[in-house]
């Protein structure tokens, strides 16, 4: 076993386990597993040196450092060798920040556009390590015949795209009819055997943990640790781009909840080893119909009962039986953290109102930004404070749902930002006439 890093019980049970192994959760208590990283070792360099480290990768022209990910690899998975890693290119993504922006929201605002990536999400950050890992035990002679998961969309075309690219069979299990045209057809189209179920994500979730218990196929969800590895570089490249300065606040949505652990691991790397000063205060956001966090949250985290999760427009965390929540409750915990939820109207508006300073949403940062509006409304976040908040996908890849927002053909929405397309003859008479009254309604 490799001994920079190594799986180890959230619980706290003290066996250890190799990254090497094919292991989700802890033998003793049945708890999920995280990855623990020597501390000691990566100490040996000073907190600038780290800094000037991954400043000289960023962006580089060396494989594998053009991947924002790969640029943290000690960090990440210290043991593996270059020529293992499968990368696409993920991470590096743009921190998107403009005066309008600000002015909309009335608050110093940042949004981290993770869907800028190979596939579309942030789940590339997490499926590069996790595949590479992968490759690097076939490659050792593991029997390892396929890599498998269940989906709403966005972890399905990660892990389609990182096994095409590494030769490695996948097997994708998706809800039928509940998930967006566009993400159905990635891993179609990138040869993975996709499986369509007539269940709900948590349904799929069930049926890929039985699949999986052969150790020939390789689970390839949030609750493989590997998969946190990746995302907890979200929060330091953030930070990274922002000169090492920290902002106030991080706002994330959430579903199964792999993510907001991600995102306090990779913050909290920082902070021990002496690269930041202070630590940000975490929001973690739901839809209203798919909120067991929130819930919970409001009993102090005491008790946490799963749900049936309801249709909503931000299907990727339409999730009622997340298995990462310990995880999550433990990071936020850790970081004064807080759960707000958004209705289906309030993230339809306010991805539409951030679409107004140039952005294209999707509705899962809408989730986001409507949480950050509602906590600015219950002054849990201040004026003065300054947000990052995280886009987990590119808002291509629900067209749809910009469409029917556009058309006000959303039930049950009362739309507030509406933009509908003007149909009228190719005259330039009446062209100036409809401008002249456009430009004049909106001084």
């Amino acid at each position: 076993m490799a001994t920079n890093a190594y799986f180890q019980c959230i619980s706290g049970c003290d066996e250890k386990h190799g990254l090497d192994e094919v292991i989700y959760r802890c033998p003793k208590c049945n708890n999920l597993l995280e990855v623990i990283h020597n501390l000691d070792e990566l100490k040996k360099k000073s907190a600038d040196e780290w800094k000037e480290t991954f400043e000289n990768r960023y962006k580089s022209n060396e494989f594998p450092y053009s991947s924002g990910v790969w640029g943290k690899k000690e960090w990440v998975l210290p043991g593996i060798k270059n020529e293992d890693i499968v990368s696409l290119g993920e991470g590096a993504t743009h921190l998107f920040k403009t005066a309008k922006l600000d002015e909309l929201f009335n608050q110093d605002v940042y949004v981290k556009l993770c869907g800028n990536s190979h596939t579309g999400s942030f789940k590339d950050l997490g499926m590069t390590v996790l595949v590479s890992q992968v490759n690097a035990m076939i490659k050792s002679g593991r029997p390892i015949k396929a890599i498998a998961c269940a989906s709403t969309g966005d972890t399905s075309a990660a892990l389609a795209a990182y096994a095409a690219s590494a030769g490695i069979q996948c097997v994708i299990l998706l809800p039928k009819n509940k998930i967006s045209l566009a993400q159905l057809i990635q891993p179609v189209s990138n040869n993975a055997i996709v499986l369509s179920l007539d269940t709900d994500f948590d349904g799929c979730m069930n049926l890929v943990q039985k699949l999986t218990t052969e150790k020939e196929i390789y689970l390839a969800n949030s609750m493989n640790s590997l998969r946190i590895e990746g995302q907890k570089t979200v929060g330091i490249e953030i930070i990274q781009q922002l000169n090492w300065q920290v902002p106030d606040w991080f706002v994330i949505p959430g579903g199964n909840l792999g993510n907001v652990s991600a995102l306090g691991n990779g913050i909290t790397l920082l902070y021990e080893l002496g690269m930041i000063n202070k630590m940000p205060r975490i929001a973690l956001a739901q839809a209203q119909k798919a909120n067991p966090l929130y819930l919970s949250y409001q009993n102090n985290f005491e008790e946490f009962h799963p749900m049936q999760a309801g249709k909503t427009l931000a299907s990727a965390i339409q999730i009622g039986n997340p298995v990462s929540v310990n995880k999550a409750i433990r990071a936020l915990k850790k970081f004064n953290g807080v759960v707000e939820q958004a209705s289906e109207e309030e993230l339809a508006n306010a991805a539409a109102l951030a679409d107004k300073s140039g952005l294209l949403a999707d509705p899962h940062t809408g989730v986001a930004l409507a949480a950050l509006i509602k906590l600015k409304e219950k002054n849990i976040i201040s004026k003065n404070e300054s947000v990052a908040v995280i886009s987990t996908a590119n808002g291509l890849k629900f067209a749809d749902f910009k469409v029917k927002y556009h058309e006000d053909t959303l039930e049950d929405i009362n739309i507030r930002y509406q933009n509908k397309p003007v149909e009228i003859k190719a005259d330039i008479s009446e062209i100036q006439k409809i401008v002249n009254k456009k430009l004049e309604k909106n001084k």
